[in-house]
């Protein structure tokens, strides 16, 4: 009885520990938000808007706050940059609130999203879409695109109460283009945005129910077109209009409902998403933002898996050897077996080297050189990665400390450019790193700073044994590495 009990209480604690856990994969802070617009930079700082008015503000786009102001109200706003001006576009009702399908986009313009800065002052807002309560379109969910290719503007809107429709603007007014008349491009779905990559229109809609918390079942869809005004179909051929959409990102992780698409384009090959979950489980239920990174896979987005800690190789994609301590080889002692004869002795699994095994080998005390070779699993070879909440972080992600597994030695920037294992963990910026997906699914692995140095690097492969740091090349394996847990 005494046995049951105890294990009663033992299961009733990890329960607890289960839900009070702190997320590990939210942002910081205080992201809630709900139809957040994509996520724009302006003087250092990140900010994305919402429906209702206001916004976040992020320093370093992983802690988030309120803050952000946008007059007007409404909902689902988007943001975009244009030449050293930002034009917000927003929706006064629509959506069917009220039973009506009445609505309006208009659009604005800020020369700084900073309320503290004398430059901040919205422009009157213009209209540029309406829809009136009998329409089949409602006027709602502003998603907007500068095409790299033509500098023409596009906005997208609409909800899943009828077509999404596309329109075009004046970059240089934010009006609506005279003449131009809405084309249908997708029903079944709301929360549109267009981004344009290697000659393709994306239309990312937000497929679904929303505003129903841990019962709403939104979740992003994608088509594509060679023409802005579509059609835009999906993987299988399906065109939009007839409420086709490939997935991009539904619930997981106690998140659900994802919703309100956003792109961030950070670096060459480091892009990110931005979105809202409809409940956050773990925060209340909550609508939160969040941030993943973009990978394409045969031409098709997917938002993929934030970076998770554990104990891994790290691996070059240069030639496939593995970052290691620069140490001597220790050889293991193991039975030789002659494989062209019969060998009728019991099989003995053999055991894997240990870090007991090998440690007093290594240098007692100072740094210890860092080099590439070939993987072994060997405890030299064996990378624990975790995260230092309090380091702060970046876009969508925080920084971590790398260490050889059961030790303290983690890996460190020098003056040099170069990086070595120093004895023990500190929390110094050079010992502090960002890991970020890239689009093509391997990593960028980047120091939070390099001492005397201002330049952005990365951890990149010289030759293929010779690791050091240099600038991100996104075109060479050089700059590239994967995680295996093997």
């Amino acid at each position: 009885m005494i046995m049951k009990n105890t294990r009663r209480i033992l299961f009733g604690a990890m329960a607890l520990m289960s839900l009070s856990a702190p997320n590990m994969f939210a942002l910081d802070g205080t992201p809630y938000i709900h139809d957040p617009s994509t996520i724009v930079e302006c003087d250092g700082k990140y900010y994305t808007f919402g429906t209702g008015g206001g916004g976040l503000i992020s320093d370093d786009g992983w802690t988030w706050k309120g803050g952000a102001v946008r007059p007007g109200g409404g909902a689902a706003p988007d943001a975009i940059k244009i030449g050293d001006r930002y034009l917000i576009a927003y929706s006064a009702t629509g959506g069917g609130l009220g039973g009506g399908h009445a609505g309006r986009v208009l659009t604005m313009w800020n020369k700084s999203l900073d309320p503290n800065s004398p430059d901040f002052e919205f422009s009157e807002p213009i209209e540029v879409a309406h829809s009136l309560d009998d329409e089949d379109c409602d006027a709602i969910d502003a998603g907007l695109l500068l095409d790299p290719t033509t500098g023409r503007l596009w906005l997208t809107y609409g909800t899943y109460f009828g077509f999404i429709r596309i329109v075009e603007l004046d970059p240089a007014t934010g009006k609506r283009v005279e003449g131009n008349e809405p084309v249908d491009v997708a029903i079944d779905c709301e929360a549109t945005d267009l981004i344009y990559r290697d000659g393709w229109y994306y239309l990312l809609g937000t497929h679904g129910t929303c505003c129903d918390g841990t019962n709403s079942t939104y979740n992003i869809v994608v088509g594509r077109s060679r023409n802005v005004t579509g059609p835009y179909l999906d993987n299988i051929g399906r065109d939009m209009l007839k409420g086709g959409g490939k997935m991009v990102l539904a619930a997981g992780n106690r998140k659900t409902g994802a919703g309100h698409f956003g792109r961030y384009i950070e670096d060459e090959g480091v892009e990110k998403m931005s979105f809202h979950w409809e409940a956050d489980f773990d925060r209340g239920g909550r609508s939160v933002l969040d941030i993943r990174p973009i990978e394409w896979k045969n031409g098709w987005p997917v938002a993929a898996e934030p970076f998770k800690e554990g104990t891994y190789e790290i691996e070059s994609e240069r030639h496939g050897y593995a970052l290691e301590l620069a140490v001597d080889f220790v050889r293991m002692q193991s039975p030789r077996h002659r494989f062209w004869s019969d060998d009728s002795e019991p099989i003995e699994p053999v055991k894997s080297q240990t870090l007991a095994d090998v440690i007093d080998t290594w240098p007692a005390s100072g740094d210890i050189g860092v080099r590439m070779g070939d993987y072994m699993f060997r405890p030299h070879q064996r990378w624990t990665i975790t995260a230092v909440p309090e380091a702060g972080g970046y876009l969508g992600g925080q920084y971590y400390k790398i260490v050889i597994e059961g030790t303290d030695k983690a890996l460190a920037a020098t003056d040099e450019a170069e990086v070595v294992a120093v004895p023990e963990f500190t929390g110094a910026p050079e010992q502090l790193w960002r890991i970020e997906r890239l689009t093509d699914g391997t990593y960028r692995i980047m120091p939070k700073s390099v001492p005397g140095r201002t330049d952005a690097l990365a951890l990149v492969a010289a030759a293929d044994s010779t690791p050091t740091l240099a600038k991100f090349d996104m075109n060479s394996d050089n700059s590239k590495w994967t995680f295996h847990d093997r």
